[in-house]
């Protein structure tokens, strides 16, 4: 049974969607990942269906929705929860109850960039790099870690630490 992840963040229009997709397409069968906000927007950020498609990410199928679709009869199991929120921007990061791992992967949000179009392709460029950085870091957990509850948590809270050009990209 593969390892099920679910990105959270308030929107969930940018860099929970950006982190399901890359897990998605790069897990191997080894993970499901699945990504939610406490507020969506209801659309994924055009910034982040470009990036993605950039990298050769499939987008079909991706859409902005509520956490609420991950609580209660007939939500899938999850074994990790990884929020994504910037809570060094005083960013509102949303709390999820169950019995499953919790970790924080702060990361600034390329959808509060303003400017050019390059700004802003540019941050999500970044967020997706650090992203990636940290996805591989999870990819590459041995299946030892996944099984002992006492070294996953500190495994993955390390894991949201790495920022992009720290570990190979």
């Amino acid at each position: 049974m593969p390892h099920r992840v679910l990105f959270v963040c308030t929107g969930n229009s940018a860099r929970s969607v950006l982190s399901e997709a890359t897990l998605n397409a790069w897990g191997r069968g080894r993970f499901e990942a699945f990504s939610a906000g406490s507020q969506p927007t209801g659309r994924i950020h055009p910034f982040a269906v470009a990036q993605l498609q950039a990298e050769g990410i499939a987008t079909a199928g991706l859409h902005s929705k509520s956490w609420d679709a991950f609580s209660g009869d007939g939500a899938p199991r999850l074994d990790v929860v990884v929020t994504v929120c910037d809570s060094a921007a005083a960013e509102a990061c949303p709390v999820f109850f169950g019995d499953f791992h919790r970790s924080h992967w702060g990361l600034p949000d390329p959808a509060a960039v303003e400017g050019s179009d390059a700004d802003k392709a540019a941050a999500f460029a970044q967020a997706h790099a650090t992203i990636k950085a940290r996805l591989r870091a999870l990819i590459d957990l041995p299946d030892a870690v996944w099984s002992e509850p006492d070294a996953l948590g500190p495994a993955l809270d390390r894991i949201g630490a790495i920022q992009a050009g720290t570990t190979r990209d």
